[in-house]
């Protein structure tokens, strides 16, 4: 891989156009554009700091109770830097959020002098981004008093009240139709689909039967929602976006803890879900029972693909070039975190479900041996339905994200807090001329660099690797073919 030099940012505020032909940074109040050919900047805005007019009203007012002035300023300053960026799904516009001050920033990337300006009232921001039309800005304010939806075609805006969380709990349909929301109307959770595409006219409101929603996750094909109950009832349920409930699960005989994390298969076919107790259960979507279930295996048998970081491989290599993981052989024993019940949210559990892109293999990531990426591997239509775990990633440090590739089937990315990045992948043609699983270590070549996430490009060929205030990309060097 090819690695550009370090480039500041501020918060992991790093993104790749939705073309790949441009990146998107934001340094403190200061956005940056580059091209990703050159990494040449194309455009660069000074943001605004001002506070929205509610803002500075409840500002000032607070603001004459404070004795220590030096301190003011240093708090000043923080608050109006930029805590959300993201770009309209044609690459047109530009959006920079500046959550303290109350204010959503909109830069055009043709037109360096146009602009504008959303100002929240007196409920607060604490998040904005695009809907995926590229002309709807969603605002989610604080206390869970409303989203704003606000159009940069008309200039108007359209209100939903009480939704449940800022961050989860709504989703679109992939082809941007419908808005699906959880809200708390009367403390009882209800669930409101609203089209998209007539200002977000209610569709559909209908209570749902949780008593404390976790979340949500729409499925792939738009037809079923799936929502769990919190961390203190295992309990599932899927319904129609018409209100229908269709099933619920709840496993048997020992349900145990809540869900931690649920993820629909590609095709919606399957959805996979992971709880606290070290468990996978994937249900199928013709009975909505379970058509498989995983265990966290510590005793891997001959049979599974062993891969396991090189030992001091960084000091050998001094951070460049790249590395094979060791091939292990035989049966091998890993160990567990012994888990301390008497904390809130023990490390236990499943940390990470995520289907490859056409759901050939599924990833699960446990706390409870945090260092280890178990890959687990599902048949085809055409095949016998036994899914088995076909390869187990070992590393030296735990794993902190792990990324598939948007484009790719068998490719796979993640890191560990190191100045490396990690790759697996089952598409490397052997001398045989089959298919063939390959892992590497791959070190960055920058000094006191930590890769804490990384990111792929929309394209599949890249990857923006991100530290503490500084990042980088990584691209894939092109073969030279003759002709």
């Amino acid at each position: 891989m090819d690695f550009t030099e370090l480039y500041r940012q501020t918060s992991s505020l790093v993104a790749f156009s939705p073309g790949a032909h441009f990146i998107l940074t934001a340094v403190q109040d200061r956005i940056i554009v580059r091209r990703t050919d050159t990494f040449q900047i194309t455009r660069t805005w000074l943001v605004d700091g001002s506070l929205s007019p509610a803002h500075a009203a409840l500002f000032t007012k607070t603001n004459s109770k404070q004795k220590s002035q030096a301190s003011n300023a240093s708090s000043n300053q923080a608050d109006s830097w930029i805590t959300h960026i993201g770009w309209s799904c044609d690459s047109e516009y530009i959006l920079a959020a500046c959550a303290k001050r109350g204010v959503v920033h909109l830069l055009k990337l043709r037109d360096e002098e146009w602009n504008g300006r959303i100002d929240s009232g007196a409920e607060g921001l604490i998040k904005a981004e695009w809907a995926p039309d590229g002309r709807t800005v969603l605002c989610f304010s604080d206390w869970g008093l409303r989203v704003s939806l606000w159009s940069i075609s008309t200039g108007t805006a359209t209100y939903i009240q009480f939704p449940i969380y800022p961050d989860k709990g709504y989703a679109f349909r992939t082809d941007g139709r419908y808005f699906v929301l959880a809200e708390r109307h009367k403390s009882k959770d209800t669930l409101g689909v609203y089209d998209a595409t007539q200002a977000y006219k209610l569709v559909r409101h209908f209570p749902l039967p949780t008593s404390s929603l976790a979340s949500l996750a729409l499925s792939p094909t738009g037809n079923h929602v799936a929502v769990w109950e919190g961390p203190l009832e295992y309990k599932v349920h899927i319904l129609t976006l018409t209100g229908e409930a269709l099933a619920s699960f709840t496993p048997c005989p020992d349900p145990g803890f809540g869900i931690r994390s649920v993820a629909w298969h590609p095709s919606g076919i399957f959805l996979a879900l992971g709880g606290w107790d070290d468990k996978i259960h994937i249900l199928d979507s013709l009975s909505w029972s379970t058509a498989a279930v995983f265990e966290l295996c510590t005793r891997l048998p001959p049979h599974v693909n062993v891969w396991r970081e090189p030992a001091k491989w960084l000091e050998t290599t001094e951070g460049r070039g790249f590395l094979s993981y060791d091939r292990l052989q035989g049966t091998q024993i890993l160990s567990t975190l012994r888990t301390d019940s008497t904390k809130p949210y023990p490390r236990s559990g499943v940390a990470q479900i995520d289907w490859n892109l056409i759901g050939s293999l599924l990833l699960v990531r446990f706390d409870n041996v945090p260092n280890a990426v178990y890959l687990f591997d599902f048949p085809s239509s055409q095949e016998k339905f036994i899914p088995k775990l076909r390869t187990v990633l070992l590393h030296s440090q735990p794993v902190l994200y792990a990324r598939w590739n948007p484009v790719r089937k068998g490719s796979l990315a993640l890191c560990c807090g190191t100045q490396s990045i990690y790759i697996w992948s089952d598409e490397w043609q052997g001398e045989s001329g089959e298919e063939e699983e390959i892992a590497e270590c791959i070190g960055v070549p920058a000094k006191k660099f930590e890769t804490r996430d990384l990111y792929w490009a929309p394209d599949g060929k890249g990857l923006v690797l991100l530290g503490k205030d500084q990042f980088c990309c990584a691209f894939e060097v092109a073969e030279d073919t003759e002709t």
